[in-house]
């Protein structure tokens, strides 16, 4: 799989734990023709794995239903690549938590 800047960067978020297509779409920049195509081919490279979140949990919240996306072994592997691909990559988003964005290395 060949793996373009804004591929590298939605590996990069969901390394750091963003977990699902709107957050990936907030904390990249990417848009939705951009980022859920990602996903998609990622998924399909079993670089990646998603599953839907409990509808009750959604109705909970007032919102439809998430679908997660977390790495594989594979995937977590191919990440750490990326990174030092693309060492800028550190330095475009914060932690999941809302932490201040990591210092370029």
């Amino acid at each position: 799989m060949r793996i373009t800047f804004p591929t590298a960067t939605v590996l990069y978020a969901l390394a750091r734990g963003h977990g699902y297509g709107f957050e990936i779409i907030d904390v990249t920049g990417l848009g939705a023709g951009t980022v859920y195509p990602i996903l998609r081919r990622l998924e399909t490279a079993e670089l990646v794995a998603s599953s839907w979140e409990p509808v009750e949990r959604a109705r909970a919240e007032s919102r439809p239903p998430r679908r997660n996306y977390r790495m594989t072994a594979v995937g977590e592997r191919l990440a750490e690549e990326v990174r030092d691909q693309y060492p800028a990559l550190a330095g475009l988003f914060g932690s999941p938590s809302g932490g201040e964005p990591e210092p370029a290395s």
